[in-house]
């Protein structure tokens, strides 16, 4: 272990799970020495945890990529259980669900991943570890579609993948965007929902909306 001291944090800031120091430990290390040239030793030193640690919380290097999209699909199937029990219609209960969902990426900074992979070199095979983590928050969103869309609606298959594909180009947008940015909820409203308004008009359930319920200036 390096017996350099740990960097001291502001005064009144509570201090980060062994998790989320992990994460940022190894997002700092992925630029500075590039995905390949990491361990996973030199992440647990830099975030002054042990090895043991690291794999209580991951089961690969490559997950920290991650983290935040896994943790993502049980909170996105959470409020998506929780509008199963109110009469609020589907389409909309996805746009909200989506927008929660993507603004818990607002209590860090912008994952160095959607910005940085290039310096960090993360290759095509690492990378679609991101598509495979999209595709869960699909199938999320395609069980709750099928169980409250009837048979004449559109395919909740389509409508999720058409979903998941606005909303990482929106994630894109936000991590791009610069300090000043609004939450990532706004910009995925932003997308999202003239994709949800398209398909509400083709279920013929709803007329479609020409404006999102949001706009960027905050949800």
């Amino acid at each position: 272990m390096s017996n350099r001291p740990s960097p001291r944090r502001p005064a009144g800031r509570p201090r980060a799970s062994s998790k989320e120091m992990l994460e940022e430990a190894a997002a700092e290390l992925f630029v500075e020495n590039t995905y390949e040239r990491t361990t996973i030793e030199q992440i647990a030193q830099r975030a002054g945890v042990s090895r043991n640690t690291f794999f209580n919380y991951f089961a690969s290097k490559s997950d920290l990529l991650w983290a935040r999209l896994d943790d993502g699909v049980d909170l996105l199937a959470e409020r998506l259980a929780e509008a199963s029990t109110h009469p609020i219609d589907p389409y909309e209960a996805v746009e909200r669900a989506v927008a929660e969902t993507l603004e818990g990426l607002a209590r860090g900074p912008a994952p160095l991943v959607l910005t940085q992979y290039e310096v960090m070199g993360v290759d095509d095979d690492l990378r679609a570890g991101g598509l495979t983590r999209a595709l869960r928050h699909a199938e999320v969103i395609e069980r709750f579609l099928a169980s409250r869309l009837g048979p004449e609606a559109p395919s909740a298959r389509a409508v999720s993948l058409a979903v998941v594909g606005a909303a990482a180009a929106a994630v894109g947008e936000w991590a791009t965007a610069g300090p000043d940015r609004t939450g990532p909820g706004s910009y995925a409203i932003a997308a999202v929902h003239p994709v949800l308004a398209g398909y509400r008009a083709a279920d013929g359930a709803l007329p479609a909306e020409t404006a999102p319920h949001s706009s960027r200036e905050g949800l």
